[in-house]
């Protein structure tokens, strides 16, 4: 049997992962005002954010973590079986979620939560890096980002709903067993990579191989898999490290918003459960068509000539310019749907530069090496964001967010100036001499 542009049902796949994925982190997220009111019925509400921000700051350094972990397990089994791994145990620890009793296990759960979610991205860029010639990267790495923005947009009204009829206990049990249910079709259809894959064309086979600028041809005509340094040569490139910075500046942002959406429009508004989840989802319909954006408009630059290095850079830029007057406006947004369309202004911004970012490892490296080196500057990007996370209750004292968006506005001007000094050609690199 043979299925003509198996990519795009691979990279679709990916996709869902991914909403599944958002839907099970911000489970918590949603569900906290409800939690907090039956496990800490004395604390008050600044305590109650506390505890919520610890847990949050726990699942993001396992996060941070299980970037770099996930990222050499990728190189090591491949794609079809490091999904199967990170899948499998982040949707039996969302389940794991409903024997929760407090703040250690909360953290517990979170925790190996936060490992085995981290997968995700990493195993995407390298699926990426596999299954697309470089000019459709960034699309197919925009289609795959946005199935978190998709992910929010669902997750938030969905979960919301879910409380008129379950209690939050019988929610995380539910929405782990989605995760499970991903895995038939999963290891149905990525039977391996497209150069031993049983369905692929041999036309569809060609054109992925001979589009990927990182592999070269060997002796014997078939096509090798470019440069892949050890993890030590990876770290000596600045490449590497405009790569890791900039995600680590950059990621944050999106974390923010990830987080605080809900306790934003909760502790600002007055919102409960229920209300949240009418307005929660806007923000990420701007992220949805910033994914799309962004890919698009990189596939159609490269196609129009443009190399990597300018498109990539052009492409980034656009996008924190986006963010910045859109960070800085959330100072005083005034009303509730006003506050809701910056943020979604913000990760249409967002997204847009994303994608790209996450795309680099592919430009610079071989497909032996990208998982590595987007485990690293995943694991870079969550520690950023649980720095950031750590010190939004202290810089929210009171309900004003403004100093933690005035942060993340500086963010995206430090991910811009590591992309641009530190990357001073996106193009494949080469072994020292």
């Amino acid at each position: 049997m043979k299925m003509k542009n198996l990519r795009w049902w691979v990279i679709a796949l990916i996709a869902l992962a991914t909403i599944i994925n958002y839907i099970d982190r911000q489970s918590l997220n949603v569900l906290w005002p409800a939690i907090s009111a039956d496990l800490y019925p004395d604390k008050t509400e600044t305590e109650r954010k506390e505890i919520y921000a610890f847990i949050s700051v726990v699942f993001v350094f396992s996060y941070a973590f299980g970037q770099a972990i996930f990222g050499k397990i990728f190189d090591w089994v491949g794609t079809r079986i490091g999904f199967v791994l990170s899948i499998g145990i982040w949707s039996l620890a969302t389940a794991a979620h409903a024997f929760a009793r407090g703040i250690v296990t909360f953290s517990i759960f979170r925790a190996i939560l936060g490992v085995a979610e981290a997968g995700n991205w990493p195993g995407a860029t390298k699926g990426n890096a596999e299954w697309f010639p470089t000019k459709e990267r960034a699309l197919a790495q925009g289609i795959f980002n946005s199935g978190a923005a998709i992910g929010g947009i669902i997750s938030i009204p969905l979960i919301a709903f879910l409380t008129v009829y379950f209690s939050w206990k019988a929610i995380f049990v539910l929405v782990g067993i989605a995760g499970l249910l991903w895995l038939i079709p999963w290891l149905v259809l990525v039977k391996a990579p497209p150069k031993e894959h049983p369905w692929i064309t041999d036309e569809e086979r060609e054109y992925i191989l001979s589009g990927q600028q990182n592999t070269v041809e060997d002796d014997d005509t078939s096509h090798g898999d470019g440069y892949n340094p050890n993890t030590s040569e990876l770290l000596s490139r600045k490449q590497s490290w405009g790569v890791i910075i900039a995600s680590a500046a950059i990621d944050p942002i999106w974390w923010l918003f990830v987080f605080w959406i809900p306790i934003y429009l909760s502790e600002v508004y007055g919102m409960d459960v229920k209300t949240i989840g009418i307005y929660g989802w806007v923000p990420y319909v701007g992220a949805m068509f910033g994914a799309w954006f962004g890919g698009l408009l990189a596939q159609n630059r490269l196609k129009a000539g443009w190399t990597v290095d300018r498109t990539r850079k052009v492409v980034i830029t656009l996008g924190c310019f986006i963010m910045l007057p859109s960070l800085l406006a959330m100072a005083d947004p005034g009303e509730p749907v006003n506050a809701v369309l910056l943020m979604a202004v913000i990760l249409f911004g967002f997204q847009t530069a994303i994608g790209n970012v996450q795309t680099l490892p592919s430009d610079f490296f071989g497909g032996k090496t990208v998982g590595t080196l987007a485990g690293l500057a995943g694991m870079a990007a969550k520690l950023g964001a649980a720095a950031l996370t750590s010190l939004v209750p202290w810089l929210t004292s009171g309900g004003n967010y403004t100093p933690a968006f005035v942060i993340g506005a500086g963010l995206a001007v430090t991910a811009l100036l590591a992309i641009w000094i530190l990357c001073p050609k996106i193009e494949p690199l080469r072994p020292k001499a």
